[in-house]
């Protein structure tokens, strides 16, 4: 292979190794600053939340980003929840109403699917958090 051509082929895969690794930057960094706003918004702890989200099993009944035994089929998917406009089919979606649906959602939507798992304040704001980091996932292309 000519020397020239073994020349370009390398710049080609640096560029490529390069756009890479600044695609991997990018998406470290939007994801800190999606935690760090979900934090602020909620007064939680996202990677807490991760955790209390495992506890009380949610996972049984939703698919949750990031948590990989979360598959359940029953609830809705939270894939995009802190991008959608509304909780439980009628509440803004706040921090407030996120917490507050997650501690009680039998108070706020009686009879609804959602049992009551005696989710604390912190809990609740801990799981708002991690819940405010999901952005709608893309459709494989």
């Amino acid at each position: 292979m000519p020397y020239s051509l073994r020349f370009v082929l390398g710049l080609m895969v640096g560029a490529a190794l390069f756009a890479a690794g600044a695609g991997l930057v990018e998406h470290k960094q939007e994801t800190r600053e999606s935690r760090t706003s979900a934090e602020q918004l909620t007064g939680g702890d996202s990677v807490r939340g991760k955790a209390a989200i495992m506890h009380y099993g949610c996972g049984g009944c939703h698919e949750i980003q990031g948590i990989g035994s979360a598959r359940g089929g029953v609830g809705p998917s939270l894939s995009g929840i802190a991008v959608r406009t509304e909780l439980a089919g009628h509440l803004p979606n706040d921090p407030a109403n996120m917490v507050r649906w997650l501690r009680d959602p039998q108070g706020v939507a009686p009879g609804n699917g959602m049992p009551n798992l005696g989710v604390s304040e912190q809990d609740g704001r801990d799981m708002a958090a991690y819940l405010y980091t999901l952005k709608p996932m893309l459709p494989p292309s």
